[in-house]
């Protein structure tokens, strides 16, 4: 006997297939779902972390500028200290030269030579004086020149000569003359080799 299945199983099949299909969307959809949150939470951690990473080097990068601002300060107080350590050292150091000006001038000055006035204008002086005769005068300038550790680059500015009355009577011709020096710091070493006056002839 032949049997004959009249229950729409068509209809039934596919209503199967259009829930199985249904059933893999949503799994789709949820593991999409899951994947998305699974990548959001990764990249958020990895975020936060790096933000973290960012606010310990910004109190890092705070540290060093206060740092470097410290040292800046440090470095102009130095610069300042030094400033006045030197001018110390060049008042100390030039506290004595009027003292060896003179002393050299005296020292060099040959016989026959007499100075009248002598001008200072910064490490410049100007000497202005009477000399017996123009020899005395080179013989001046030889020794300023040459055997002085205090007086440099000695320049003869002028020298005229005239006559001198002298006191019991009668009359000397004289020179006079100004010449321009250099005084220089000089050295202790120097100083020392020439302690002793300067020898010319009288």
């Amino acid at each position: 006997m032949v049997a004959i299945n009249l229950l729409p199983h068509r209809q039934w099949e596919r209503k199967r297939r259009r829930e199985a299909f249904y059933r893999q969307l949503g799994l789709a959809v949820a593991l999409s779902l899951a994947v998305a949150g699974l990548i959001y939470f990764t990249y958020q951690t990895r975020l936060e972390a790096q933000e973290a990473r960012n606010r310990v080097l910004q109190d890092e990068i705070a540290q060093l500028d206060a740092q470097i601002r410290e040292i800046a300060t440090l470095q102009e107080e130095l610069g300042a200290l030094k400033a006045r350590q030197n001018a110390v050292e060049s008042l100390q150091a030039d506290r004595n030269l009027p003292v060896h000006l003179l002393n050299e001038l005296v020292r060099q000055l040959p016989d026959g030579v007499a100075l009248r006035s002598i001008k200072q204008e910064g490490a410049a002086i100007t000497i202005a004086g009477v000399a017996q005769s123009q020899e005395r005068v080179s013989e001046l300038l030889r020794n300023l020149g040459n055997a002085s550790p205090w007086l440099q680059q000695p320049q003869l500015i002028e020298i005229v000569g005239a006559t001198m009355n002298l006191n019991p009577g009668g009359q000397r011709r004289v020179f006079n003359f100004s010449l321009r020096v250099t005084q220089s710091k000089g050295t202790a070493s120097n100083a020392s080799t020439t302690s002793g006056p300067a020898a010319g002839p009288t």
